[in-house]
């Protein structure tokens, strides 16, 4: 390799369009991948259908792979972690580790890290909502496994679900564990993933618990309002201080803010929308590559808004969630940004060189 290589950190969706950004231009990139399979979170969480529209994920991110892996001039690494970064912008020398824990290294001239998040766990230590607790307290990713399946089931007795509610900012907008910010895209999701509820299941009813409904762009358009008043989904303003069991079903206790009361209401499966947190491939990174990282852990970008995607250090640049929360449409957007600011520091330091 050499200096005029881009290395991508992460396979995902920011990960492979940065790729395939780089590669169209006519630059060497490398894409490493610690998981053996590319594609990232829709992948590994089964995404069913992409928000906002509702698109098949899995044929959507394959065709994404294949044009990456059909470009020459782009080189996949899978199975392998990055566990070190040295030099500088220009000449940084990367060091890999396969599974087989065998090292090797490379060298490229700038990095982009595409890292992503995590979901947020209610179960690591308050054990919010019951979740671990109750097997009927399940996450947004693990009712989008179910949709892919074509099985929404309730794990307790694996009967069909009649009625069903999601829980709004778990894990985001929560100054107690310290995730202050809104995730985003989860206003977005459950509404998606309520739709898709109500046509698969047309006998159900889908409650959403909200504290405010956030959707932006086109989104109020393209789901908010076809969820209520296509698919019959009911959003319910108000505060949700726990689960209970109560018989075979799960009673949901709380306020309703816009009657100012109290409510109690009786489901048989309970979502938790859980927002974004880095992701430990994230994490690691900024340390590795010595970027500085914004009080929650995502990589900070100094020159926001006008220039969203170049860290503190010369060379190295971020995209999609590994910045904040995103939705897939911002990642490939500011996955293209970086592909482009990559190229272009790397153009400018070939003609300052030459002269």
């Amino acid at each position: 390799m050499s200096s005029d290589t881009v290395a991508v950190i992460g396979g995902g969706p920011g990960g492979l369009r940065a790729a395939q950004g780089i590669a169209d231009i006519g630059h060497k990139v490398v894409l490493v991948e610690k998981q053996r399979y590319l594609g990232g979170s829709p992948i590994t969480q089964k995404y069913y259908g992409l928000t906002p529209r509702g698109e098949p994920a899995q044929p959507q991110i394959q065709q994404q792979i294949d044009l990456v892996m059909a470009n020459p001039l782009t080189e996949v690494r899978l199975g392998t972690e990055v566990v070190a970064v040295d030099g500088e912008a220009g000449a940084f020398t990367i060091t890999l580790r396969t599974e087989a824990a065998r090292d090797e290294t490379f060298e490229c001239g700038a990095i982009i890290i595409a890292t992503g998040f995590s979901h947020f766990d209610p179960g690591r230590s308050t054990q919010m909502y019951g979740y671990f607790e109750f097997p009927d307290v399940i996450t947004q990713p693990d009712l989008e496994a179910m949709l892919s399946e074509q099985r929404v089931l309730r794990p307790s007795n694996g009967e069909v679900p009649e009625r069903i509610c999601f829980i709004q900012c778990v894990g985001s907008r929560d100054r107690q564990i310290g995730n202050e910010y809104c995730s985003k895209v989860c206003c977005g999701v459950a509404s998606k993933e309520a739709t898709e509820l109500r046509e698969m299941l047309p006998d159900s009813k889908v409650l959403i618990f909200y504290i405010d409904m956030r959707m932006y762009g086109y989104w109020e358009n393209e789901i908010y309002w076809p969820a209520q008043e296509k698919h019959h989904i009911q959003y319910v303003k108000g505060l949700i201080t726990e689960v209970l069991p109560k018989g075979d079903r799960l009673l949901v206790r709380g306020e309703d803010t816009t009657m100012g009361r109290p409510m109690e209401v009786l489901m048989d499966l309970v979502v938790l929308s859980v927002g974004m947190e880095p992701s430990p491939g994230t994490r690691d990174l900024a340390r590795l590559a010595g970027v500085r990282q914004n009080k929650y852990g995502f990589i900070d970008a100094p020159g926001t808004p006008l220039d969203p995607v170049s860290t503190d250090r010369e060379g190295v640049f971020a995209c999609g969630a590994a910045l904040g929360p995103a939705d897939i449409e911002d990642t490939v957007s500011s996955a293209a940004g970086a592909a482009m600011k990559a190229v272009g520091y790397l153009r400018s330091r070939a003609v300052a060189k030459a002269n």
